[in-house]
């Protein structure tokens, strides 16, 4: 088995968050940039940049354990899902802790 490579899921893992954090930015933001949507197009548009969130964050997590998976490196593909989802974890610590001192 090769080594699992800690710094390609940390920086997997810090895309999520900073992608995460760029989508917050711009729902806490909406009504301020777009004006009232408070019609379908409005609707249509938030279920579309959550579905398109959920494919963008599922590549950046998924994505290079599966290519590893399908290309016969299992172990290495389930320790790798397993340190980029250790890494979401340890985020999101820290977020609660930041909110926790507010």
């Amino acid at each position: 088995m090769k080594k699992v490579n800690y710094g390609l899921s940390l920086a997997q893992a810090l895309g999520v968050v900073v992608y995460v954090a760029l989508v917050a930015l711009v729902m806490n933001n909406a009504e301020r940039i777009f004006g009232k949507m408070d019609n379908i197009l409005g609707m249509v548009a938030f279920l579309l940049l959550f579905t398109f969130s959920a494919a963008v964050v599922g590549s950046l997590i998924i994505g290079k354990p599966l290519t590893m998976f399908l290309g016969g490196q299992k172990k290495e593909a389930v320790w790798h899902l397993i340190a980029t989802l250790g890494w979401l974890f340890l985020f999101l610590i820290v977020v609660f802790i930041v909110l926790l001192t507010l």
